[in-house]
């Protein structure tokens, strides 16, 4: 199974930077797009940046300029630099990743989320 655990979240006042770290574990086989998505109170989830396997990136425009997403295939892990914070990126973010996995029927493919981290930008 793949699990994904997010750290690196807190309080920060506003023009602070943060860094957001994902860690991806299990059976892995191959890990394709990896992403760090936020969710506000009384919001829908939306898409922050998204990474693929080849280093391809995209960002919401509200957060382009300010943050940067990154990986380390060999480590297994995702990362999204915020500087420039703004109270309204205030929300719980969630790291997401998708490919395939071992199990004992063979590979399978796979979508996880983690457990998310709250990030808090005073004004």
């Amino acid at each position: 199974q793949v699990q994904l655990v997010e750290s690196g979240g807190g309080l920060v006042q506003a023009g602070g930077s943060l860094r957001l770290s994902c860690a991806a574990s299990g059976s892995i086989f191959s890990i394709n797009n990896m992403g760090w998505y936020r969710q506000a109170p009384g919001k829908q989830r939306e898409l922050v940046a998204t990474i693929t396997s080849g280093g391809i990136t995209n960002y919401a425009a509200s957060v382009k300029g300010r943050f940067t997403i990154s990986r380390d295939n060999a480590k297994k892990m995702a990362y999204l630099q915020m500087n420039s914070l703004k109270p309204e990126d205030t929300a719980v973010y969630y790291c997401n990743a998708n490919g395939s996995f071992q199990s004992t029927f063979g590979w399978r493919s796979y979508d996880r989320w983690g457990q998310g981290t709250q990030v808090t930008v005073s004004s």
